[in-house]
């Protein structure tokens, strides 16, 4: 490689490293403005820290430009690279961006603190009162009226960005984890503030999930890993998706049944978005009242799905899973049944999906969770959960023994961590891992090497086998950063 081009190389890692903390810094005050008064620490440390990442990127390139084109956000030229400590912010972002009508914002001065606030405070509360095209002139004016001249709002583009197809499989999966859940977050936040939200945006959504898993489970499934506890509800419905879509293909449901089962699974909760915010986030244990209340949300879904207007024919399937996914297979659970019924498979999907991966994330009222193989092994074991074992059993043979995200030990004494089921159907035990600690627990410096638990020696013995599962906190690790 010449020196022109290292130059270049290490150019372009330091507009991506700046591009991010940009990004991150913005998303970062967003929440504080909304979360806390103006004159809060939290909300200083936050504009002060946003105000140095931009000023480093005018440093650097002379300009500093927030863009959104499409489902993309670029720093200036440079298009933002998901990652795991970004993909929150990023969605976020193009979610406001897309509310408030606008397209990009550039510093036309240097903001100090009262300038920032005062741009986040209306970017958070856009005239909806107008129509989409109509915002952006209606918050420049604001900005005017309160004296605030470093920001140029422009209109958003919906072209010039390279198609898809020339992204790689890994990137095209992180966008659509991305734009799923931005859409996600819109028809949840529409529905909690009683609007009324359009399921346009949530079909094309599902319909990038259900193409990647046709063409590519593998990178889709991996980010189902990520978790960001901000984010909990939102990501819970992505992943949900995702594994379901996946779970689907594999019972031999039909392109347009995925698409349908998709819609179901991303909507699954959306009852959610009529129960207290307090009651979500609540620690400890619930009262009577207040777990009816949480339980609602069967119901409350199908109600919300119900009232979604301009749609041809009603998202029925999606009614029924909303209302059902909580039900075992002996009709308990709840809601309670006031005649019998028989559970759509759609909703026994879903019950096994949204299991799994609300018993393996942490969230307020479960800081512990379990490892993905021992809530496998629960589920196949345990009959009182009440899920179909036809569907449990479909299920582990989709992620395998030893799910993705699985940190284990191998008999070698290596830490390993499962990067993805095994193609051979026949070896649900052996996973494909990439090793992260030799046997004396020191990080590995490459770990892009896959290694395929079933290779054997020249005697014909495993290589490698696993002995045990382990907590990947204990070991410092972070499950997402190997699979965003």
């Amino acid at each position: 490689m010449g020196t022109g081009a290292m130059a270049d190389q290490s150019s372009g890692a330091a507009a991506q490293k700046h591009a991010r903390a940009f990004i991150v810094a913005m998303n970062s005050a967003v929440r504080a403005v909304r979360l806390y008064p103006i004159e809060n620490a939290a909300v200083q440390r936050a504009i002060a820290e946003l105000g140095n990442s931009a000023e480093r990127v005018r440093q650097d390139e002379d300009e500093c430009a927030l863009r959104r084109i499409g489902d993309f956000l670029f720093v200036n030229e440079t298009r933002l690279r998901l990652s795991f400590d970004n993909y929150a912010a990023v969605a976020s972002l193009l979610g406001l961006f897309r509310e408030a009508g606008i397209g990009g914002i550039v510093l036309v001065g240097r903001p100090d603190p009262r300038a920032w606030v005062v741009l986040l405070s209306f970017l958070q509360s856009p005239p909806l009162e107008y129509p989409e095209e109509e915002r952006l002139a209606q918050l420049t004016a604001r900005l005017e009226q309160a004296r605030v001249a470093d920001f140029e709002l422009s209109p958003p583009l919906e072209e010039g960005v390279r198609e898809e197809a020339e992204l790689d499989a890994k990137e095209r999966a992180r966008q659509t984890y991305v734009r799923s859940l931005d859409v996600t977050r819109e028809i949840i936040t529409s529905t909690r503030l009683g609007k009324s939200p359009s399921l346009k945006r949530v079909k094309r959504a599902v319909q990038g999930i259900v193409d990647s898993i046709l063409t590519d489970s593998t990178s889709l499934m991996g980010l189902t890993t990520l978790r960001d506890f901000d984010e909990y509800t939102f990501v819970h419905s992505v992943n949900v998706c995702i594994m379901s879509v996946a779970l689907g293909r594999r019972l031999g449901l039909a392109k347009l049944q995925l698409l349908d089962l998709g819609l179901a699974a991303l909507l699954h909760d959306l009852g959610k978005s009529r129960v207290p915010l307090e009651l979500l986030n609540k620690r400890g244990e619930l009262d009577e009242d207040e777990r009816l209340l949480l339980q609602s949300h069967t119901w409350q879904g199908v109600l919300a799905l119900f009232g979604i207007p301009g749609v041809a024919t009603r998202p029925w399937r999606a009614m029924s899973a909303a209302y059902e996914h909580h039900m075992r297979t002996d009709l308990s659970g709840y809601p309670r049944l006031v005649r019998p019924r028989t559970l759509s498979m759609f909703s026994k999907i879903i019950a096994v999906t949204d299991g799994f991966d609300a018993a393996t994330t942490s969230r307020v009222y479960q800081d512990a969770p379990w490892t993905p193989a021992d809530v496998l092994r629960g589920m196949r074991d345990n009959p009182r959960l009440g899920l179909d074992p036809v569907v449990v059993k479909a299920f582990i043979n989709l992620t395998g023994i030893y799910p993705v995200g699985t940190v284990v030990v191998l008999d070698t004494f290596e830490i390993a961590l499962v990067m993805a089921a095994n193609p051979d159907a026949a070896a649900l035990s052996r996973p494909l891992v990439r090793i992260l600690m030799d046997e004396r627990g020191n990080p590995v410096q490459n770990t892009a090497q896959l290694m395929d638990l079933t290779a054997r020696d020249a005697s014909g013995q495993f290589v490698r086998s696993i002995i045990r599962t382990e907590d990947p906190h204990r070991y410092g690790i972070s499950i997402g950063d190997h699979f965003a």
